[in-house]
């Protein structure tokens, strides 16, 4: 099962960015899609964004598109998610997860390994 850890959240004015990377180890890192989700206090966990791991294929949240990219390396195992014009409401704790699904998901079910997420706030 692959091991999953966060890094890159912090605190951030509304307007700038962050990136968030996703570091994976403990298997094939290529054979894995990659979700970012997250969950702000009192909420449910949200899809943000996906990368599928056969073909590259991404999806979005409609509340980030136009905002936030995700990308991987799948040479350093990683994945990335650059998060740009950063709103308030985008508080939250990031989790990203992953799945040796064929696809791209937003639904957090669909994931069977979770990193232990990495706190982004977003100050007015």
């Amino acid at each position: 099962q692959v091991q999953l850890v966060e890094s890159g959240g912090g605190l951030v004015q509304a307007g700038g960015s962050l990136r968030l990377s996703c570091a994976a180890s403990g298997a094939t890192f290529d054979l894995y899609s990659i979700g970012w989700f997250r969950q702000a206090p009192g909420k449910e966990h949200e899809g943000v964004s996906c990368i599928s791991s056969s073909d590259g294929s991404t999806d979005y949240a409609d509340s980030v598109k136009g905002r936030f990219t995700i990308s991987r390396d799948n040479a350093k195992n990683t994945v990335y998610l650059q998060m740009n014009s950063l709103k308030p409401e985008d508080t939250a704790v990031y989790y990203c997860a992953a799945d040796p699904i064929i696809g791209c998901s937003l639904v957090a079910r669909d994931f069977g390994s979770w990193g232990q997420g990495a706190q982004v706030t977003v100050s007015s």
